[in-house]
C-alpha cells in the first residue's frame, strides 16, 4: 500500500511539474523586461479620451517596397524621431525632436496638399519629408540595444503626446538640421521667404558635434565643371580674386560669392558641390580647391545637436523649442486635426 501512495504521489509532482517545464524549454526565459510595446504608451490622463491625433493614421509611402503603409500618428512620429535624431541624445532634445516631427506632419495634414507624393499617401518615409522607420527596420538597426533606445524614444513621445508648435493659431513649419556653424539662419537668407518665427539664434553647443567642421578637396576643372565657370589660376595662393564673398547672412553663412567669372548664392554653392553647408571657405593648393565647411544641413530651425547641447544643460524641451522657433507656443493638435 506504501509503494502504491508513494508512485501516486510521484505522478502527482509530474503532472504539476510539466507545465512549468513546457514553458521553460518551448518559451525561453521571459522577455519583459527587455522590451517594450511597438507603439507609445498613452497617459491615464487620455486613456479614455477619444482624441482626434490617436485616432488619425498617417499614410506613408514606403519607398523601398512601393507600398503605403497606414500609421498611427503617435507611432509615426516615434519612427520619425528614432529616424532622424540619435536614441543616445537626452530625452528632452528627443522630446524636442518629437514635438518638431509631430507639428510637421500635423501642418501637412491640414494643408491637405499631398501634390508631391505618390497617390493614396500622404508622405514618403525619406528626406524628402521626414525619414521614417518601421519597428522592424528599428531592430535591424539598433539590434541588441534596440529595447534600450526604443523604451527612450517612447518616453519622448509619451510626454509630448498630442502637442504641436504654433503660431498665431496655426502649425508652424518645424524644420530642422543636424549642426549649425555656431548659428541658425533667417529664412528668407535660405529660402527667400520671411517666416517670423524662423530666426537666427546662436547656437555655441554644436561645436561638439562631429560634422562641425570638414575638409574636402575638389579638382579645379571639375569644381570650374559644376559651377558653370572659368578660373584664372592665380600666380601666389595668396591671391584670393579668384574667390570673393561678397556678403554674409545674419547666421554667418555665405549669402553671395564671386567664383570665377560668376556670382553665386551661397545655397546654391552648396547645392553644386554638393557641400555640408553654406558656410564654407575656399584656398587653391596647386590644381586643388580645398574647401573647409562648418555645419551641416541648411541651418533653418532647430539644430538637433544644439538640441542635445541645451538638453544636457538641464534645459526642458519647452525651453528648447522656444528658443529655437522664436515666438511659438505648444498646443493640443485635437484643435486642428478636427
Amino acid at each position: 500500500m506504501k509503494q502504491v501512495l508513494s508512485i501516486i504521489a510521484v505522478v502527482v509532482v509530474i503532472l504539476l511539474a510539466v507545465p512549468s517545464a513546457l514553458v521553460y524549454f518551448y518559451s525561453g526565459p521571459s522577455e519583459s523586461h527587455l522590451t517594450t510595446p511597438a507603439t507609445p504608451v498613452l497617459s491615464s490622463a487620455h486613456a479614455d479620451k477619444k482624441t482626434a491625433e490617436k485616432q488619425y493614421t498617417v499614410r506613408v509611402f514606403r519607398v523601398e517596397t512601393g507600398k503605403v503603409d497606414n500609421v498611427p500618428l503617435e507611432s509615426y512620429v516615434a519612427g520619425v524621431v528614432s529616424g532622424e535624431m540619435p536614441a543616445e541624445f537626452e530625452v528632452e532634445a528627443l522630446k524636442s525632436q518629437a514635438l518638431a516631427a509631430r507639428t510637421y506632419i500635423v501642418d501637412r495634414l491640414v494643408k491637405n496638399d499631398f501634390t508631391d507624393v505618390p497617390k493614396n499617401s500622404q508622405v514618403t518615409d525619406t528626406v524628402k519629408h521626414q525619414v521614417y522607420l518601421d519597428d522592424k527596420q528599428l531592430r535591424e538597426r539598433w539590434g541588441s540595444s534596440y529595447a534600450w533606445k526604443i523604451q527612450r524614444i517612447h518616453q519622448a513621445i509619451s510626454e509630448t503626446e498630442g502637442k504641436i508648435l504654433t503660431y498665431e493659431e496655426k502649425p508652424i513649419m518645424a524644420t530642422f538640421f543636424s549642426t549649425s556653424n555656431g548659428y541658425t539662419e533667417n529664412s528668407e537668407d535660405y529660402w527667400g521667404q520671411k517666416i517670423p518665427y524662423l530666426r537666427s539664434v546662436a547656437v555655441p553647443w554644436d561645436k561638439i558635434s562631429p560634422r562641425y567642421e570638414e575638409t574636402t578637396t575638389v579638382p579645379l576643372q571639375q569644381l570650374e565643371a559644376r559651377l558653370k565657370t572659368k578660373i584664372a589660376v592665380p600666380a601666389s595662393t595668396s591671391d584670393k580674386q579668384w574667390e570673393r564673398v561678397l556678403s554674409r547672412t545674419a547666421g554667418q553663412r555665405v549669402k553671395e560669392v564671386k567664383i570665377g567669372d560668376r556670382t553665386y548664392t551661397g545655397r546654391k554653392v552648396r547645392e553644386l558641390l554638393d557641400l555640408n553647408s553654406s558656410h564654407f571657405s575656399m584656398n587653391l593648393e596647386k590644381n586643388k580647391v580645398v574647401i573647409h565647411t562648418r555645419g551641416y544641413g541648411h541651418g533653418v530651425g532647430m539644430s538637433q545637436w544644439g538640441a542635445n547641447g541645451m538638453a544636457r544643460e538641464g534645459k526642458k524641451a519647452e525651453q528648447i523649442v522656444t528658443y529655437f522657433y522664436t515666438g511659438v507656443k505648444i498646443e493640443d493638435a485635437t484643435r486642428f486635426l478636427g
